[in-house]
């Protein structure tokens, strides 16, 4: 995928969910597609962003000042983050295709595959906001219309019946939600580890 295209699809998936997913659900495509022409790209803006928040910007603090994170620390912070998030997206792709028949659906890894990573497209974007780390938090607006359009795709990709929507939804925020907190503390400890190790030089 093109960069046109690339913003073209960005653009549709959250201007007009409905219009857009029954385009995505008929594109024959194949993982390396998915990962290279659109979600290794878009995860970019939230790591490179995020980095230069924190280790360039920093947080400003009352009586403190302004803390930022070690450059080694926030490098590892990057790299680390970015391929166990590009991980978590296969991760959970793999667990809407595995529960597709407790909700009626359909297996098909490709679909479930588009459905996440599509729907992963608001928090990608909104991941600008962390240029200004106190703006971070408004990414939680991002990740509750991501979970709108989930919802509203998993019908048209997964082929369940639209009342089990919710049912299914739910079970993929828990699965999101505790992959979420696995990730944060293998961040934490190895990019800890990598700040550490890069003091002693």
């Amino acid at each position: 995928m093109d960069l046109a295209k690339l913003i073209e699809r960005a653009k549709g998936i959250c201007l007009s969910p409905k219009a857009e997913w029954p385009k995505i659900a008929a594109e024959t495509t194949d993982v390396k597609s998915l990962y290279v022409g659109y979600a290794a790209i878009l995860a970019l803006i939230p790591a490179i962003c995020g980095f230069i928040g924190m280790t360039v910007i920093g947080v400003s603090m009352p009586i403190v000042g302004t803390i930022r994170t070690p450059i080694a620390a926030g490098l590892a912070q990057l790299i680390i983050g970015y391929v166990l998030g590009l991980g978590v997206i296969y991760l959970v792709g793999m667990i809407v295709n595995a529960l597709a028949p407790t909700f009626s659906g359909e297996k098909n890894l490709i679909q479930a595959l588009k459905l996440v990573i599509y729907s992963s497209t608001p928090v990608w974007i909104a991941g600008v906001l962390s240029l200004i780390p106190m703006l971070g938090v408004l990414t939680i607006i991002a990740a509750l219309y991501g979970l709108y359009l989930l919802y509203i795709g998993l019908p048209v990709l997964m082929k369940n019946p639209e009342d089990k929507s919710i049912g299914y939804t739910a079970l993929i925020v828990v699965c999101y939600i505790v992959a979420a907190l696995i990730v944060s503390v293998v961040i934490g400890a190895l990019a800890g580890g990598a700040g550490m190790m890069r003091g002693r030089f």
